[in-house]
């Protein structure tokens, strides 16, 4: 069972004084030790840079160049980072037309897109309303993976 992890998850998993680090963190180190494999891409690591790096007075996490390079490492070396295909942005097309994507529904059009090519249909994010238009994948809370 393959799953692809959204940033949103990522950066509470990543921050402890997150309400929902501990959550994010049981899931997380669960499923790994259940031989899920879990998935980014380069998305989800950009998105998680970018939010990581910023101030927490403009709501990041406001780590340091050398932090960020450190957890960027961590990510890396526990879950599978997929490709991006060549016409990555042929397939984002494709998905944005046939679901009448409009204005930032591209960013989530777009991980739909690359999990459709990768045979991926779970994603874990605390966004699932973002992904329910996607008839061809399934996204879940933590809370979900806990719970049931």
């Amino acid at each position: 069972m393959r799953y692809l992890v959204d940033t949103n998850v990522l950066l509470r998993w990543s921050y402890a004084d997150s309400p929902d680090h501990s959550i994010c963190t049981e899931v997380v180190e669960g499923m790994l030790d259940n031989g899920i494999d879990l998935c980014i891409c380069a998305q989800v690591l950009i998105e998680f840079w970018a939010v990581a790096t910023r101030p927490l007075s403009a709501n990041g996490l406001g780590f340091t160049a050398r932090q960020i390079r450190e957890q960027m490492a961590n990510l890396r070396g526990m879950f599978t980072v997929l490709p991006e295909p060549p016409d990555m942005a042929d397939l984002w097309q494709d998905v944005s037309d046939k679901h009448l994507v409009q204005g930032k529904q591209a960013h989530d059009a777009r991980i739909t897109a690359l999990m459709l090519v990768h045979g991926l249909t779970r994603i874990l994010t605390f966004n699932v309303n973002d992904f329910a238009r996607y008839s061809d994948i399934s996204a879940v809370t933590p809370q979900d993976i806990l719970y049931r």
